[in-house]
């Protein structure tokens, strides 16, 4: 006797990176921010406490007027949910159930499960041997398209042309682009230009990382009013409270500390850009990173070795299965100490042959 649904039974649900409660490690596969929000989160949670026996604002109108104002929008533009992933799922429920969805074979891997859930014929269209994305393709399917930019696990980045030209062709369909900026923050350009233009464009970012606030579950939506309005429907026929009132006092205290986060996003850059450099000279290849993450091969078929060896030495990175990936690591940027003490494991890997 079987007492799931159909549907349970044939979700294979998204897997995420270690959580370790056993021991320290050097944490570096989730794609954390190394530091810590902006203190202004933590005085902000603070006053609500005297408030928690109360149910939050529905509408997060705070929330969503301080991040209007950093991104020179109406508020009535921002939609709020809790963690980009849940704005993601409302998202695939809002403007692909039912259709047909096109988006690259290898891209952030809840959209699949997403897909599975809410009856979405999703169709993946091969990034080339580069790894960059084909957007000829994408645009072959004749179907709206969520693409990751910066991608993941690839850390490459489309340019704004490329978007443009995505979101025209979405709008001649009388269908949404779906624009997924996790890793904006860190890369040279977004697509915030476009929605002046573009009324079928939804930008979905997260707190998560650039702001440092992975534990609080914060992620946001940006696009037309029509846009954001079928989010808010979608979001009430499931919870009408997903974001508490600490997560929406300290997110909009950090969203509008600007100083803070810019500085932070360039602690976390610079870092990056050192590391790169420092492990291709040691001979390993590593691609263009536009995120806060580099992904990162060497001669080997297979990374497995090389992440376990990665593991007993207290670093925690991430592998993929995927036939394409598992040759490669996706390791998250930590502070220099972090990076420095994994460039010289990647230097011993490579000299074991594991890499």
């Amino acid at each position: 006797m079987s007492y799931e649904s159909a549907l349970a039974l044939s979700l294979t649900p998204y897997t995420a990176g270690e959580q370790p409660r056993d021991r320290t490690f050097i944490k570096l596969n989730t794609n954390e921010n190394p530091y810590p929000p902006s203190p202004r989160a933590a005085e902000a949670a603070q006053a609500q406490f005297e408030l928690l026996p109360r149910y939050p604002d529905q509408t997060a109108a705070a929330l969503r007027e301080a991040i209007a104002r950093v991104h020179g929008l109406a508020p009535e533009q921002v939609f709020c949910g809790n963690g980009s992933d849940e704005v993601l799922a409302f998202a695939f429920a809002a403007f692909f159930a039912g259709k047909t969805l096109a988006a690259p074979d290898i891209t952030y891997s809840f959209y699949p499960v997403y897909a599975k859930l809410f009856g979405v014929d999703y169709r993946e269209v091969p990034l080339h041997a580069d790894f960059t994305v084909d957007v000829p393709g994408l645009l072959a399917q004749r179907a709206p398209i969520a693409l990751a930019n910066p991608n993941a696990p690839t850390s490459l980045a489309l340019p704004l042309e490329e978007l443009r030209r995505m979101a025209a062709h979405c709008r001649e369909l009388e269908e949404v682009l779906l624009v997924d900026e996790a890793y904006a923050a860190f890369a040279r350009e977004d697509a915030r230009p476009l929605l002046d233009e573009f009324d079928n464009l939804l930008i979905v970012r997260t707190l998560s990382k650039s702001h440092g606030l992975a534990g609080l579950r914060v992620g946001y939506a940006l696009g037309s009013p029509r846009l954001t309005e079928a989010l808010a429907r979608v979001k009430d026929s499931f919870n009408s409270y997903p974001l508490d009132c600490i997560a929406q006092a300290a997110a909009a205290a950090a969203v509008l500390d600007t100083a803070y986060t810019a500085q932070t996003v360039a602690r976390v850059t610079a870092t990056r850009d050192k590391a790169l450099e420092a492990i291709r000279h040691m001979g390993l290849t590593v691609l263009d990173s536009q995120t806060n993450f580099l992904f990162v091969r060497g001669q080997a078929e297979d990374a497995a070795p090389a992440l376990a060896f990665l593991r007993e030495n207290g670093i925690l990175v991430r592998r993929f299965t995927a036939p394409r990936l598992r040759p490669w690591l996706r390791i998250t940027v930590g502070t220099d100490a972090d990076m420095e003490q994994v460039t010289a494991r990647l230097q011993m890997c490579k000299w074991k042959g594991l890499l």
